[in-house]
């Protein structure tokens, strides 16, 4: 599985930088992947009053997953966490998650899925403690070449009008099955019906480097942002395990 958790009509902080690519754990087995994320080169002031700085804060959260069939896999984030610029520790809460997705998905030529999400966040988070996700997967392996886009919606359950469109995109090629090389692209529009001023979204382009296979592996990331709702410079380290 390769996500984005964003917070609010401009982009807040994240816990986990990821494309989901409709891969899941094998039937029976747990899965680890720790998110880390740090911003050596970010914006100053906090979303919300509260909230956190970005600039030179590291955010990560460990991800629980489990296979429950060759179509459906039940995960958990716990806990979500924060190392302030200030080197406080903080908890910043939960999330759960259902994926179902197309079996076998590596091996298709085309393949789809849907995650949702639910999340509880503490002040300073997020300015709302309940939010979800709903999350489209469509992709396809074209030869070496993988392309995948998630149009992902989000909501704090406070209306179907203050739904926001925030999609990620990924464009991949495989050296081999243990070393991939790819760009990703993260986007916050605003809300449905009324999308932020292109100067007011957030908008980030990574580039990635994936090392080891689907049951163990690596991931490292630098991404960039093309606004002033989007951080200079931000860093992501994935790494993931099977256990039986």
């Amino acid at each position: 599985m390769l996500g984005w958790s964003w917070t609010s009509a401009a982009w807040a902080q994240t816990d986990e930088i990821e494309v989901y690519n409709a891969e899941i754990v094998e039937t029976g087995r747990w899965n680890l992947t720790w998110h880390n994320n740090f911003t050596p080169s970010g914006r100053t002031q906090p979303e919300f009053p509260g909230g956190v700085v970005p600039d030179h804060a590291l955010n990560g959260v460990p991800e629980w997953a489990y296979g429950v069939t060759d179509w459906f896999e039940a995960g958990a984030y716990v806990p979500l966490y924060t190392l302030t610029n200030s080197g406080e520790l903080q908890f910043d809460g939960v999330k759960l998650r259902t994926l179902f997705v197309s079996p076998q998905a590596a091996q298709r030529s085309i393949f789809y899925g849907i995650n949702f999400e639910y999340s509880y966040s503490r002040p300073g988070w997020e300015s709302h403690r309940f939010g979800g996700e709903i999350r489209p997967i469509l992709g396809t392996h074209w030869g070496r070449v993988d392309l995948i886009i998630n149009p992902i919606v989000d909501t704090a359950y406070n209306g179907f009008g203050n739904l926001e469109f925030v999609p990620c995109e990924r464009i991949a090629y495989n050296f081999s099955h243990r070393f991939t090389v790819a760009l990703e692209h993260y986007a916050d529009f605003g809300r449905f019906g009324n999308f932020a001023p292109p100067s007011e979204q957030a908008q980030t382009l990574f580039a990635v480097i994936d090392v080891g296979t689907a049951a163990s592996g690596l991931e490292l990331g630098v991404g960039h942002g093309f606004t002033a709702a989007s951080d200079k410079t931000v860093l992501k380290l994935i790494w993931s395990h099977d256990f039986r």
